[in-house]
């Protein structure tokens, strides 16, 4: 009798520890387990409130796509290594005219700002940027009324908007500050807010393009838009940065004499012609909506991408060939939209 009740308190002690056990890993895991998770929320706004260094995706401020002035007499140029997005296109003459864009920034001189040409006005709206230009084409003139694109025209606006540096050569010197370009967009009554989205997807971790099968090296880049006019780049792997030149010229900023650095390089190909405009100028029509091939470059490597933009305000969209959307480093990105008919060569 004994024996049994032994037996009994022994298989009740048992099962007690059991189920004493049980509940403790119980209460263990659960506390652990909501620790965990109550971490990880921590570490998510943590990292939603991080800010790109060179894009800050929280602002809501509306960037400025200022024209600038590419051919030699224009270099040294002022004030771009403010822009966190560049786009090189051809213009008539062989020659290339640049768009640089800025948001949060209060860069005091910019330029040489230059005249506008209709397929510019694509990038911007791609962007949903203020304009920033001094005289335009017919054309550019024409579309800039009829898209209803938030311009401001320095030749236009005399009372200040814009100014002409003297110790340079016109028409190869105007300049103006972001405060001047905010305060004659406020005369405007512009909108100075945005909701649209970044063109590009930034990533918050690096990203490197070396183990893709599809990568080549990237090292030393040339993209030739005519005979006369090639931009070259070169990688910096100690910075893991892209330097620049034209024609052989290194790209720098007048005022503090540094080279201009790039951490993403984007290059596609789009159609150009000569454009029917009666100004026998040689102005061109760049084929913007459409799609076709191009490269992401980025820390030393290439992969080959796809472009497709459906419309002339639509964002351009760029996928790799597995048709995901690529992503890019947090850094300063320059868009080299090239003819179609011309060489990139990687080495």
């Amino acid at each position: 009798m004994r024996k049994n009740r032994k037996k009994k308190f022994v298989r009740w002690l048992i099962l007690f520890l059991i189920v004493l056990l049980a509940g403790g890993y119980y209460a263990y895991s659960k506390g652990y387990f909501d620790r965990f998770i109550e971490e990880k929320k921590i570490l998510d706004i943590l990292v939603e409130r991080k800010n790109l260094k060179n894009y800050d995706l929280y602002s809501k401020e509306r960037p400025y796509a200022v024209m600038i002035d590419n051919i030699r007499y224009a270099w040294p140029q002022t004030g771009l290594s403010d822009a966190f997005l560049i786009y090189e296109i051809i213009v008539e003459g062989g020659q290339t005219r640049l768009m640089a864009l800025f948001k949060d920034q209060d860069t005091i001189k910019i330029g040489p700002i230059r005249s506008s040409r209709h397929y510019y006005l694509d990038y911007a709206m791609e962007n949903d940027a203020i304009y920033v230009h001094f005289g335009g084409s017919g054309k550019a003139y024409s579309d800039i009324r009829s898209l209803g694109i938030n311009n401001l025209d320095g030749l236009a606006n005399s009372s200040g908007m814009a100014y002409r540096d003297k110790t340079r050569p016109a028409p190869h010197n105007v300049y103006a500050s972001i405060a001047n370009m905010k305060k004659f967009a406020e005369k405007k009554n512009y909108r100075l807010t945005t909701n649209k989205d970044s063109l590009l997807n930034y990533s918050f971790s690096e990203v490197n393009l070396n183990e893709r099968e599809d990568a080549k090296i990237a090292n030393n880049i040339k993209v030739v838009y005519s005979t006369n006019h090639t931009t070259s780049y070169s990688y910096d792997s100690t910075n893991k940065i892209y330097t620049r030149k034209m024609n052989g010229v290194e790209h720098k900023d007048r005022v503090s004499g540094e080279k201009y650095t790039f951490k993403n390089i984007i290059i596609f190909k789009v159609k150009n012609d000569p454009l029917i405009d009666n100004s026998h100028k040689g102005r061109q029509e760049v084929y913007t909506i459409g799609k076709g091939n191009g490269y992401f470059i980025t820390n030393g490597y290439a992969i080959p991408i796809t472009w497709e933009k459906s419309t002339r305000s639509s964002q351009t969209i760029f996928k790799d060939l597995k048709g995901k959307e690529i992503k890019v480093n947090d850094g300063k990105t320059f868009i080299q939209v090239q003819p179609l008919s011309q060489t990139t060569t990687l080495e």
